[in-house]
């Protein structure tokens, strides 16, 4: 800051100096101008009534002494030539050299016979400007030229404007300092808030609950720290995200080993109890039936942990989407006519009798139902209804799937399509996470509805086709 002020005082310091010298310069050739106009015409009134070759006759002490008079009053070098340019008068004969000499350079003396106004004005390296005119007669014959030697320097008007250039300074000078105390107090301001910034975005961490800065100010500082609130907003829900997919790929990781695990000893345990029975020959009917017992028992577990495996081998590998056109409402009537009749439950639907189109899988999106389904009914302790609804709008088909079971906590509202989660006893918290994940797999959404009454409403939606 305080560099652009004195940048800007240089210039504007520079800038004054070249126009003063710019007017000074046009002030002096107009001056020297004005000086020559004056002798000339007090010339002319001696010249009036001669001829050009009466010149060198005329020249006279008188004359002499009216130049003289002239110079003296105008303050002023007066030098007369004839029109050859050989020097006839000097009012300053002790530097008479100065003005080159006796004859006027034969170069000057062809510019001035070719200037139509028969007046040149020349300055010089030393600047020393010479103004050279003819005087003329009353018919308006060239008489003599006259040389009138002008040196600024002894006619310097700059006292004024160093003056002014002294007071400018001076004005700058009080204006530099009081850029420099401001600069320093809004330096303090600036980097002070900004270092507080700094120091928060430094610690930043991904795995930490960071703070957000608070500035009332609407300024240039404000910004930043609403950039940096808004960072941290975003910060989070991407930790957020970040953690979930954590854990769905070490629940993943976690259930294809679980399900490897398990599968492997589950059909030779099946083998051995069924050969167990066939081995042995028992003629007590009473031993035969407990063994038969046995044999159901442990045949009944081993399939429990078979469907467990199989449910953690689904959720581990699910399989691709293979993509088609399928029509949603037969889908999911397909899926109700699987439980129809069931004891506990009676579907109630509002299918609307219109052929809803999208892009998807229809074996996945039978298990999606089948779970949805299945949760419904494990919720209802007594008899109950499910209600199914399809709604379309411009872009979207809509399914709601609402039971008057148990409902979901509100606890762990947040949490149902997690793996881990589940309101069941005998449930291995996988479904409604399976369901998650094919709803994502077809560009859809699935949310759990807040609802008044008993039991829990779910919706599906979908990209239309139509």
């Amino acid at each position: 800051m305080l560099a652009l002020v004195l940048i800007s005082l240089i210039v504007i310091g520079l800038t004054t100096l070249y126009f003063f010298n710019e007017q000074n310069s046009k002030y002096h050739f107009k001056r020297i101008q004005r000086k020559e106009k004056t002798v000339s015409s007090s010339l002319q009134y001696f010249f009036n009534d001669l001829q050009p070759h009466q010149i060198s006759d005329f020249i006279t002490k008188d004359f002499d002494y009216k130049i003289h008079e002239i110079a003296d009053v105008n303050s002023l070098r007066i030098i007369i030539y004839n029109l050859k340019g050989e020097a006839l008068l000097n009012t300053y004969k002790t530097n008479y050299d100065s003005t080159g000499g006796h004859q006027i350079n034969p170069y000057l003396l062809y510019k001035l016979k070719s200037d139509t106004t028969g007046r040149i004005v020349e300055e010089s390296i030393n600047g020393e400007i010479n103004s050279y005119s003819y005087a003329k007669n009353k018919n308006n014959e060239n008489m003599v030229i006259i040389n009138i030697p002008y040196n600024p320097l002894n006619f310097n008007p700059k006292n004024e404007v160093w003056g002014f250039l002294n007071k400018l300074l001076e004005i700058f000078i009080l204006l530099f300092i009081g850029a420099g105390v401001l600069a320093y107090f809004l330096s303090n301001y600036i980097t002070k808030s900004i270092a507080e910034v700094r120091k928060k975005i430094e610690a930043v961490q991904i795995t930490e609950t960071n703070e957000k800065l608070i500035w009332e100010k609407k300024d240039d500082i404000g910004v930043l720290v609403d950039a940096y609130n808004e960072m941290i907003d975003k910060l989070e829900i991407s930790k957020n995200k970040l953690a979930k997919n954590e854990r769905k790929i070490a629940w993943r990781e976690m259930a294809k080993q679980v399900a490897h695990e398990i599968k492997n000893p589950l059909t030779p345990m099946k083998l051995s109890v069924q050969h167990l029975e066939r081995s042995l020959n028992l003629s007590d009917e009473n031993d035969l039936l407990i063994l038969k017992d046995f044999e159901e028992k442990m045949i009944q577990q081993i399939n429990l942990l078979t469907e467990i495996a199989n449910e953690f081998s689904n959720f581990a590998e699910l399989p691709k989407a293979k993509m088609k056109k399928v029509n949603l409402q037969k889908t999911i009537e397909k899926t109700m006519n699987l439980y129809k009749h069931h004891d506990l439950v009676s579907f109630n639907h509002d299918l609307n009798g219109v052929d809803f189109w999208i892009m998807g899988d229809e074996n996945q999106l039978v298990r999606i139902f089948t779970n949805m389904f299945k949760n419904s009914i494990q919720a209802i302790e007594q008899k109950g209804e499910i209600k199914v609804r399809l709604e379309k709008d411009e872009k979207n088909i809509v399914v709601l799937i609402d039971d008057n079971g148990e409902g979901v906590p509100k606890e762990i509202k947040s949490h149902i399509f997690e793996p881990q989660f589940t309101t069941k006893s005998k449930g291995k918290g996988l479904g409604l996470a399976m369901v998650f994940q094919i709803v994502n797999n077809h560009s859809g959404k699935i949310e759990l509805l807040d609802k008044k009454e008993k039991g829990a409403c779910f919706k599906i939606v979908f990209p239309s086709l139509s």
